[in-house]
């Protein structure tokens, strides 16, 4: 096995640009950070073929690697206090640097130091036999396995076989077994002895990027860093001193459009600098390599920023015309539909975030963040989370719709009429209003159940408090009388309420006599006697609960009726109806049964 071939570039030859030389008092304030102080040229060695930037500038050090401070400061107590755990576990997205740890802890275990008299360091000095012969991939005490291609009980057993035996040149026989959730089971079973007491010179490196599928025997027998994705801003500082090695020049916003596209991975950026560069190359024939946001935008298929605004301003403005226009030429330019609706929602979250933060936009234009601090003054809170859930609806429909370019079109109108809707919190308020108005025609002079006018009632009535008809209706339900409950709640008219006292009518078409049962509810529910009397014809009564539900209900649908959007729907399909609450939630149970 020490003689598998290397497929993880552990053979690429040191990066061009050697970082700054950090010394331990650094480790609790910056490693990792990997910012070299005066970094040389890279000059090109003709006689060597073309490496990949992310190949040529992995890093070579702990100062190289980015964006992993925990880890590093961690490492570097550990190495210190001489508190080294057997095995260890590093997990994160592709491209944050797994491998490349797992390989400087090796570099770092098995340093000697130029005099060949070191011990093990956080910052390997790169020139001793051991470090280059780890760099180069060619250490025979440094074995690294791909789980993916050796996933069985044989491959694990050559391990457990190889570990009896000492190192044969280094100070420390490691193992780093690379996607090791690809193990299978047997395997894992066979490995975990090994694993949890292995020799005293054996150290295990794992690197995954599915944790979750790793046994929790395995993850209780290793020491776990999990690695972070790199920040947006952090790569584009990184990607800019990447361009100043290989003497690029780039504009800021071109590297900030690749670093964004990265989505924290380093390696997936700098393939796609890579790639950028030699867009450049074909467009400058000859003159000064120069990484431009035009190019970088063509390359990815990204809507211009500008077009981006222009489009977000012509839905607020109901300009659906000049909307249409915007996305057919987006999109003979080759910009996906799917990419504008991302852009849409970049560009409304970045609203959202510039109204929180009460403070200027985060934009490299003059222009672009004038605009953004503009919607943030005018814009609502409500609007604009309702438009971010609008367009997350459209963009889900965009990627999975068999015509993108219609299914964007269509989103995007949809978006442009809803959006002079109210918000929900204004709506309710509109609904409990209409729903107050029968009550008050009725002579309730406010809340359909609230207490009346004061009057003379007896000396109950002027000792105690008016109760509100909904309270009651609750302490008697509370008591056990659930149907007089109901009955309170939809046939009963409250006429005149007291504490103790009751003037009521009933409904239209209720036609038996609810007395009785009535005053033992309220009895046992208040512990006190109460007189009822029927309201005479004349009385002005407040509508029972449910007919102030139904109006409510009433009111709420005929205000969607009438929302342009449902109006065109309608009109469309005539034969099409809305669907009242319980429809909806039998449609549910029937659903839910027959999944």
């Amino acid at each position: 096995m020490a003689d598998s071939p290397d497929i993880f570039g552990a053979g690429d030859p040191a990066p061009a640009p050697p970082p700054r030389e950090p010394d331990m008092a650094d480790d609790a304030l910056g490693l990792g950070l990997g910012e070299p102080a005066t970094p040389p040229a890279a000059v090109p060695d003709p006689a060597q073929p073309y490496r990949v930037l992310a190949r040529k500038y992995r890093p070579q050090t702990f100062g190289q690697l980015i964006g992993q401070d925990a880890m590093v400061q961690t490492l570097a107590n550990a190495i210190r206090r001489d508190r080294l755990a057997h095995a260890f576990l590093m997990t994160g997205v592709r491209g944050v640097g797994k491998t490349s740890t797992a390989r400087l802890i090796a570099k770092a275990l098995n340093c000697i130091g130029p005099d060949g008299q070191g011990g093990p360091t956080i910052d390997p000095c790169g020139v001793c036999e051991p470090c280059v012969a780890i760099a180069e991939g060619r250490h025979i005490d440094v074995i690294e396995m791909d789980a993916a291609s050796h996933t069985g009980v044989d491959d694990v057993r050559e391990i457990i076989e190889a570990v009896r035996y000492s190192a044969v040149s280094a100070r420390y026989k490691i193992y780093i077994i690379d996607e090791v959730h690809m193990l299978s089971r047997n395997a894992f079973n066979a490995l975990l002895k090994t694993l949890e007491e292995p020799p005293a010179h054996v150290k295990f490196l794992f690197a995954t990027t599915e944790v979750d599928k790793l046994p929790v025997t395995v993850l209780s027998r290793t020491q776990r860093f999990d690695l972070r994705r790199i920040t947006a801003p952090m790569l584009q500082t990184h990607f800019a001193w990447v361009c100043a090695q290989e003497q690029v020049e780039a504009e800021d916003e071109a590297l900030s459009m690749i670093a964004a596209a990265a989505e924290g991975s380093v390696r997936d950026g700098l393939s796609i600098l890579d790639q950028a560069i030699a867009h450049a190359d074909m467009a400058s024939e000859g003159e000064t390599t120069r990484v431009t946001a035009d190019q970088v935008r063509d390359m990815l298929g990204l809507a211009d920023k500008g077009v981006q605004r222009r489009l977000l301003s012509a839905v607020l403005s109901g300009d659906g015309a000049g909307l249409l226009d915007l996305v057919d030429r987006q999109y003979a330019l080759g910009v996906e539909p799917v990419a504008l609706m991302r852009g849409q929602m970049e560009l409304v979250h970045r609203i959202t975030l510039a109204q929180l933060a009460r403070g200027a936009a985060d934009a490299p234009l003059a222009e672009e963040r004038a605009a953004i601090e503009q919607w943030a003054g005018t814009l609502g809170a409500a609007q604009l989370h309702r438009l971010w859930q609008l367009l997350l609806k459209g963009h889900d429909e965009v990627r999975t719709a068999p015509d993108p370019l219609v299914a964007a079109q269509m989103a995007l109108l949809r978006i442009l009429h809803a959006a002079d809707m109210p918000d929900p919190g204004t709506l309710m308020r509109r609904l409990d209003e209409m729903a107050a108005r029968p009550a008050i025609a009725a002579g309730g002079g406010g809340d359909a159940q609230a207490a009346p006018t004061a009057t003379t009632a007896g000396t109950a009535a002027m000792t105690k408090p008016a109760p509100e008809w909904t309270d009651l209706i609750e302490q008697v339900e509370d008591v056990g009388q659930l149907r007089v409950g109901q009955i309170m709640r939809d046939w009963i008219r409250v006429a005149e309420l007291q504490y103790g006292m009751l003037r009521y009518a009933t409904v239209p078409g209720y036609g038996e006599d609810v007395a009785p049962e009535l005053r033992d509810a309220l009895y046992r529910a208040t512990g006190e006697r109460w007189e009822l009397h029927r309201a005479d014809g004349g009385e002005a009564t407040r509508p029972s609960l449910a007919e102030v539900a139904r109006a409510k209900a009433e009111d709420e649908a005929r205000i969607v009726r009438e929302a342009p959007l449902v109006k065109a729907a309608l009109s469309a399909f005539p034969d099409a109806r809305l669907m009242d609450e319980a429809e909806v939630e039998q449609m549910d149970e029937r659903r839910f049964k027959r999944a």
